[in-house]
Parts: structure tokens; C-alpha cells; sequence
């Protein structure tokens, strides 16, 4: 009987037992039966009637030594003791972090991509003086994580001292989109002859990084694509390979870069996807990436996406991002190990795995609902976090109603309600829930609530019936 949890003391047991068996039965002879000329002790084809002791010393196979691929780097998880892992570093964690123009820079910097000199700053003072150390002229760019700074007047080109004082004096404290600038980047102004686009993403359906590259840069790449999709290349990296410098020069020739900088293009390409690899991002975008009247190849912005569950090898990284204008509830979420992302509607969602919650979106907006948030409890949800749940939720002022959605397996239905009444008891929220109960120990879930017969807590059979009448009760608040 194989014994669980110990595989391998039982392969090694039914090795000796192999062994002590001896060779198998010659062909053609029939094993079991004795013959005349067989020796004595043993049946036909040489199997021991009764089994010897063993003389071979058995010890534990040695381990193999880990094999690195060339054109990679080791990526052993170094992950530290969960006491010793920063705040910051743990919020980082199962979250993907946008990093602002400046940051995304000083990486591109770090693994030798071009940019221009440059200083971020908080103060007028600095911004001065920066301006002076770097040169006129110099543009003055708001650092928030929003498209259309320019339009919002958040990027200004300053000649002497008193522009640069004056741009920065509008352009600290300019709210754009709803992101207060409370940085701005003083960098020399460039000469620009062209733009390009290049960008290095993770391509989930073909489960490689996938390269794109254009020489219409400067414009919404998504423009490029849709009115003209063959100055848009796009190339495949084989990840245990990585890019390699006759790749990138193929992919600049093929998008018909100039002749005299695909050299430099290549370089910028290949130098990309070492930020993207070495610092764990999904997404590494230059737009544009310029070329000056000189022929040199630089980035003349950055846009940085760092995937969170990456943080622990990255420590360096626990400071970037733009913290002073996330939101307060999704720094609270995060802080508590909650999948949390706030939407524009009103109708508060909450549900027990990501799919699960996804469908549960997409019901309430087919029945004419704006849900406000993205909530997913995790498997395992027990009524502490089921109340931590609700509080977050709850945060979100333009919440109406609520619909839980939760499908029991590992999460139990019954500790589900048993959240819900103890939040109803500690904050009892003046909005509605509805909630569908299904799965483990649904039928204790729904008595539970029954019993306790809270106020504005309505049960649902299915999820479509669930979705309707949230959208009724939002619409009727």
C-alpha cells in the first residue's frame, strides 16, 4: 500500500525489492515452474525462492545542480520572512504599480537607455534651480499618472529663469483629470527630427513578450494600429532566449526605420527589454522614442507598469509609483491583502474569486447597473474578512446598494453571513444588500440570515435575479 506524504522511502523500498529479485524470466521459458537443471533454490529462469539479504548500500540520490539557460537570469525567489517584508512592500504585492514618467527614466537610464538630463522636484525653489543646473531650455513636465498633460497645460517649455519659475508655479498643485501635480520634472529641452513608438508587453495568448515597433510615434498607438496596421510590427521574444541584437535590427529594418539609426534603434530595442525582464514589468513603453538632428536615439517619455507580485526581489522599487494621489481605499485594500479596485458606478460588488466577480460585473452592467468597485474576498473568506469586506465597500460614498455573490467551496456560505451580520451590527449601512448564497453550506447561509432578519438584506436564487434586483434597489435609492 502506498503510504501518502513518503514517495519516495516507497520507490526506494520497491527498488531492493527489484533487485533482490533478481533478473527477469528468460524468453520462452515459463517462470514459476522448477526444471530439471535448475538450480537448487531457485525456479526456472533464475528467480530466488526465497530472497537473499541485500548487500548493496543504498544512499539518497544527490540532488542536481539547477541548470541556468543561456540568455537568462537566475530568478530563484529570495522571498524574506513575512515579519521582516516593508509595509510598502507588501501593499506592492498581487498588484501591478504605474510608475510616473521620471521613475520610469531612471530605470531606462540604469540599463542604458538614453534619456535626457533631467530633475524631479516638489518646490519652485527646486524647480529653478534645477533648470539652472541642467541648462535652458527646458521643459517643465507635471508627473501624474493620467494621458493628456499637455492639453491640461501640465507641459511647458521654459527658456530662461522666470518661465521656469512661472511654469512650475502653475503647473505645482494643477489638478489634471482628478491627479493633484504635487511633482514636476525639470529636463533639457531636446531637438526632435523623428518619433518612433516601441513598446515591450506580455502577450498572454501566445504566452511570450511581444515587442512592438513603429515609426509613427508621438500618437496613440492604438490609432496606428486601427488606420494604419502595417507601420505597426510586432515580434514575438523567445523568453528563454531573450531579444537579441540581430532580432531588434530585423524588427527596426522591417518598420523601416532610417538607414543610418537602426544601429541606435536596436540598441534602444534591446536595452528595453532588459528594463522590462530585469525589473519585472509588464509593460515598458517609449512614445516617442527620438531621433535629434545629430542621429542619436533617446526616450523622450516613459510609461512603466511593475508587476507587484514581483516586489519581493525588487526592493528598490517599494518607494516608486505615485502613492500621493492613489486612492485611500485601494492603499487600504492593498494593506490588507484585499483585491480592490474602485469603479465609477454605484453599486458595490462583492464575490469569491476573480472569474466569479468578473461575471458578476458584467450581469449587473447587462441589467443596466454601474458597479463601483472590483472586490474579489479570495477563497477561504471567513466572516473577519467578510466584515473587512464591507467596510471597504462601504468607504466608497457613491455606493447605493451592494450585491454579494459568493459560490462556496473552500469559502463557506454559513461564515459568509456571519460576516455580514457582524459588520450590519458594527457600521449598519443604510444601503441595501442583496445577497445569492451558493455552494458549501449555502442552506445554514441563507437560515443564518434569515434568522438574524437584518434590515435591507434581500436573498437571491441566481445570480441574473441577484444582478436585477441590485440594479432596482440603486436606481430606487
Amino acid at each position: 500500500m502506498r503510504s501518502r506524504g513518503r514517495p519516495g522511502r516507497v520507490r526506494t523500498e520497491r527498488r531492493r525489492a527489484r533487485c533482490a529479485r533478481g533478473p527477469p524470466p528468460i524468453r520462452g521459458e515459463r517462470p514459476g515452474a522448477g526444471g530439471p537443471g535448475a538450480p537448487s533454490g531457485t525456479r526456472m529462469g533464475g528467480r530466488p525462492t526465497s530472497v537473499p539479504p541485500v548487500a548493496r548500500v543504498w544512499r539518497p540520490r544527490r540532488p542536481r545542480p539547477a541548470r541556468r539557460l543561456i540568455g537568462t537570469r537566475d530568478r530563484t525567489p529570495t522571498h524574506p520572512p513575512p515579519a521582516s517584508r516593508p509595509l510598502t512592500t507588501t501593499r506592492l504585492r498581487n498588484h501591478r504599480m504605474d510608475l510616473l514618467e521620471y521613475q520610469g527614466k531612471q530605470l531606462f537610464g540604469r540599463h542604458g537607455l538614453a534619456v535626457s538630463d533631467g530633475k524631479p522636484v516638489t518646490t519652485v525653489e527646486d524647480a529653478v534651480a534645477a533648470a539652472n543646473e541642467i541648462g535652458y531650455p527646458v521643459v517643465v513636465k507635471a508627473q501624474v499618472l493620467i494621458g493628456g498633460r499637455g492639453k491640461a497645460g501640465g507641459v511647458k517649455l521654459a527658456a530662461n529663469e522666470d518661465e521656469a519659475r512661472e511654469h512650475a508655479s502653475n503647473i505645482l498643485g494643477l489638478d489634471i483629470k482628478g491627479h493633484i501635480t504635487r511633482t514636476v520634472w525639470i529636463e533639457h529641452a531636446s531637438d526632435i527630427d523623428t518619433e518612433y513608438y516601441a513598446s515591450i508587453l506580455l502577450d498572454r495568448s501566445a504566452k511570450k513578450p511581444l515587442l512592438m515597433f513603429s515609426i509613427e510615434g508621438g500618437v496613440e498607438i492604438e490609432t496606428v494600429a486601427e488606420e494604419t496596421p502595417e507601420k505597426l510590427i510586432k515580434h514575438h521574444i523567445d523568453p528563454l532566449v531573450g531579444l537579441t541584437r540581430e532580432e531588434a535590427i530585423k524588427v527596426a529594418t522591417d518598420g523601416k526605420a532610417a538607414d543610418d539609426v537602426i544601429e541606435g534603434v536596436a540598441d534602444a530595442l534591446v536595452a528595453l527589454y532588459e528594463v522590462w525582464i530585469e525589473e519585472d514589468a509588464s509593460l515598458a513603453e517609449i512614445n516617442p522614442l527620438i531621433v535629434t538632428p545629430d542621429r542619436k536615439v533617446k526616450a523622450l517619455d516613459a510609461k512603466v507598469t511593475l508587476d507587484g507580485n514581483a516586489a519581493f526581489r525588487h526592493p528598490d522599487h517599494a518607494e516608486l509609483g505615485d502613492s500621493a494621489n492613489a486612492d485611500p481605499i485601494e492603499v487600504k485594500a492593498a494593506e490588507q491583502g484585499v483585491t480592490y479596485v474602485k469603479l465609477d458606478g454605484d453599486i458595490g460588488i462583492l464575490g469569491n474569486g476573480a472569474g466569479l466577480v468578473m461575471s458578476t460585473l458584467d450581469v449587473v452592467a447587462q441589467h443596466g447597473g454601474t458597479p463601483a468597485n472590483f472586490l474579489d474576498a479570495g477563497g477561504g473568506s471567513d466572516a473577519a474578512k467578510v466584515k473587512q469586506a464591507v467596510e471597504l465597500i462601504l468607504a466608497n460614498e457613491n455606493v447605493k446598494a451592494v450585491l454579494f455573490n459568493i459560490f462556496g467551496g473552500i469559502t463557506r456560505c454559513d461564515e459568509v453571513a456571519n460576516g455580514l451580520i457582524a459588520a450590519f451590527e458594527d457600521l449598519k449601512p443604510s444601503v441595501p444588500f442583496v445577497v445569492r448564497l451558493d455552494g458549501t453550506n449555502d442552506v445554514q447561509g441563507r437560515e443564518i440570515l434569515e434568522q438574524a432578519a437584518l434590515p435591507n438584506v434581500y436573498a437571491a436564487k441566481t445570480m441574473d435575479g441577484a444582478a436585477e434586483q441590485v440594479v432596482a434597489l440603486a436606481k430606487g435609492a
